[in-house]
């Protein structure tokens, strides 16, 4: 980007959390006339948002275009599901990793060269992975693709909390899932007509072209939203003693494993829905990519209910009790009917439950993120790392528990789903405790209250 353009945007940016979202952890600016210079401020903001969309719409690009050509990869490099799975598992476990590294280098350099500089390396691992030779190798490249593709889901979150909080933080997460949820819509449906004309490299090729428009996009618009003044000088040593630092917090460490377990439910459908549906029911990997993208608009138009509607109305710990407890009952009706309780089920009824599975994820993804940012104004890159690496560490495990009784029953699915939605209840309840953050959830319901002290 050019210099005065750069700087032009970033005064955009810097008066826009000063004039329109109040400072973080502070009182909300008072609602009156729009200065023109705040109005540039918020078409600058506009801009951001699609930006910071595209980069989080990457992850679910990166796997799901690539979920219909599953069952084909498999016979292509003549390894067991369970190993092909494994190329999930990589990704997430890389993207897991990269984000404990590229959130504290944020938090000390920026937000912009340490994106830039992961956008790149995506771009050549995933490259890399269309020429993979065996199954081995292509986890190796699967690996590299997800450490780099870290950055652009950490430095998408801090980001946001550069520029918002309270409520407004809530509703941008709730905004950013109706843009990145365009993705997973439309990414299964894309691989599944990629397989049409090419075989499942052709995904990888895909995927290539994706990475060098959004590095170049990043790199033209998105300016720097971390002044030299808020980075932080210390080295390995002081990004440990930080992280620890969070972790000690009972309530974003209660936040960020709820947030990382309901992650794990929906990455276990993920893992294991190409192999259920087209594998069980033997639907065509057409049939497979529509119903991933009916799930997917669901997951997109509960999360606009959330922002919308929901956020700034009624408490954002009463939301994601109730998204928890429907994702827990949706997963025991799952394991009731895939365990034949009901008798030999068809495609439709599954289909149903984990439809209503993934449209809950609207109500607890973007409120976990919220309320464990909103704690953390001090250190936003760390505490976005901590709240991926998290994430994708507890998916990362799931993955490959979801085949362990092969291609052919659903059940370890629809258990792996159960446990980590009790788990995630248990851990909102004992650690995040909501009943003694009903006060202090309603001041940053009104984007007036500090940040929570970290002892409370």
């Amino acid at each position: 980007m050019p210099e005065s353009g750069q700087k032009t945007t970033q005064g955009n940016i810097s008066e826009a959390v000063s004039g329109v979202t109040g400072t973080p952890g502070g009182p909300a600016a008072p609602v009156g006339p729009v200065a023109p210079g705040v109005a540039a401020a918020r078409r600058a903001g506009l801009l951001v948002t699609l930006v910071l969309g595209g980069l989080t719409a990457l992850p679910p690009l990166s796997m799901d275009m690539y979920l219909p050509a599953l069952p084909e990869v498999t016979g292509a490099l003549r390894a067991p599901a369970a190993t092909i799975q494994l190329t999930l598992t990589a990704c997430l476990a890389g993207m897991a990793l990269g984000q404990l590294v590229v959130g504290p280098m944020s938090d000390k350099w920026g937000r912009r060269r340490p994106l830039l500089a992961g956008m790149v390396v995506y771009v050549l691992a995933t490259a890399a992975c269309a020429l993979a030779p065996t199954a081995e190798t292509l986890i190796g490249f699967r690996l590299l693709q997800g450490l780099a593709g870290a950055a652009g889901i950490v430095i998408a979150r801090a980001v946001v909390r550069d520029l918002y909080d309270g409520v407004e933080m809530a509703r941008f997460f709730s905004t950013l899932m109706l843009i990145s949820g365009v993705a997973p819509i439309v990414a299964p449906l894309i691989g599944g007509q990629i397989l049409r004309v090419t075989d499942w490299r052709g995904v990888f090729h895909v995927l290539t072209g994706v990475g060098v428009l959004l590095t170049l996009v990043v790199w033209r618009f998105l300016a720097e939203t971390l002044p030299p003044e808020r980075r932080h000088e210390g080295g390995v040593g002081q990004a440990l003693r930080t992280m620890r630092g969070l972790l000690a917090d009972r309530v974003f460490t209660g936040y960020t494993l709820t947030g990382g377990l309901a992650f794990a439910v929906l990455f276990a459908y993920i893992s294991a829905s190409p192999f259920v549906v087209q594998e069980i029911y033997g639907a065509s990997p057409q049939t497979f990519s529509l119903l991933f993208g009916l799930n997917s608009i669901g997951l997109v138009a509960v999360g606009q209910i959330n922002g919308k509607l929901l956020v700034g109305r009624v408490s954002l710990d009463k939301v994601l009790g109730w998204g928890l407890a429907v994702i827990l009952l949706a997963a025991i009706a799952l394991l009731l009917m895939t365990g034949g309780v009901f008798g030999k089920v068809g495609l439709a009824p599954v289909a149903a439950g984990l439809f209503v599975l993934m449209s809950a994820m609207g109500l607890a993804m973007p409120n976990t993120n919220a309320q464990a940012l909103m704690r953390t104004p001090h250190a936003a890159g760390s505490a976005s790392a901590l709240l991926g690496t998290t994430s994708f560490l507890v998916g990362a495990v799931a993955s490959p528990l979801v085949g362990i009784a092969g291609e052919h029953t659903a059940v370890p699915m629809a258990v792996v789903q159960l446990t980590c939605a009790v788990l995630a209840l248990a851990c909102f309840l004992g650690l995040c405790r909501p009943w003694q953050n009903a006060p202090r959830a309603e001041g940053a319901g009104t984007g007036a209250g500090k940040a929570p002290d970290p002892a409370a």
